[in-house]
């Protein structure tokens, strides 16, 4: 098996959903995210997603696009981005790490370089916010020949006709955005997203992973009962906006009581 492969399993074993973490590299600078990286995986990360920082981040809520605009502003390129994931591989060889971002950097150039980049680095899965299955006849093929996950994307618009293009390539997890809108501001109802990931699991063996909108120990717990792992963005970066290059200790405790929520959900099946 491969990391995520292994990491999804080893959590499955567990009772429990994986708990993915999202942080923006280069914020609030490239010197602290390391320190940041490592608090993700201190308080209990089971996998983690660093953002490839982008002038135009779409998908992304105001959170996540002032994390951008400092990561840019501090001079964060992605030379800095391939360099911080292969320190992270050096430091923890085990622990599966995801780029997500937007397709500019991934293409600016070409696929290749960037399939070899992400290769070479130890990056484990690749998800590019902004190429539709139906349009990636670039970035998914050369992830895929250098045997590199490509991530894709469902949302609660994502009907039964369109499904099986999306998960067309796919491969690692499926991530479903419980929300039509963008990342932190909104929250999904719990019985959407349990009818959501039901039909997801029908269609597919993938693990399905839930994200947008999850903000508390709380609501991770309740999706983490239905889904394969629970994505946590929004509110980690919101601590690092407010701590700046103190803010690892604060994640670390943070992401401890996510992962605490998330075992408690096994302590209960046992019960």
């Amino acid at each position: 098996m491969d990391r995520l492969a292994s990491r999804f399993a080893a959590c499955k074993a567990q009772g429990r959903a994986a708990l993915i973490t999202f942080v923006t590299a280069g914020d609030p600078d490239v010197a602290a995210t390391p320190a940041i990286l490592d608090a993700l995986v201190a308080g209990g990360a089971d996998i983690i997603e660093l953002g490839m920082p982008f002038t135009d981040p779409m998908a992304d809520g105001p959170a996540i696009e002032l994390a951008n605009l400092r990561s840019l502003g501090s001079g964060t390129k992605t030379k800095h981005v391939f360099a911080l994931a292969a320190d992270f591989r050096a430091r923890h060889p085990d622990t599966p790490l995801i780029l997500m971002g937007y397709a500019n950097p991934m293409l600016v150039r070409g696929p290749d370089w960037f399939a070899d980049q992400c290769k070479a680095a130890g990056v484990d899965g690749v998800i590019c916010v902004d190429i539709p299955p139906e349009e990636d006849a670039e970035v998914g093929p050369a992830l895929r020949g250098v045997g590199v996950h490509l991530v894709r994307l469902a949302t609660p618009t994502t009907d039964a006709a369109r499904l099986p293009a999306v998960l067309d390539g796919a491969s690692g997890f499926l991530y479903h955005v419980a929300v039509a809108g963008i990342t932190g501001k909104q929250q999904a109802a719990q019985a959407n997203i349990e009818i959501a990931v039901e039909k997801l699991k029908a269609a597919t063996d993938l693990p399905i992973a839930v994200g947008f909108g999850v903000r508390s120990p709380e609501q991770a717990a309740a999706i983490g009962r239905i889904a394969d792992g629970v994505v946590v963005g929004s509110a980690i970066v919101d601590i690092v906006g407010s701590h700046g290059d103190a803010a690892a200790p604060f994640v670390q405790n943070f992401v401890a009581a996510l992962s605490s929520a998330l075992t408690a959900n096994t302590q209960e099946t046992a019960a």
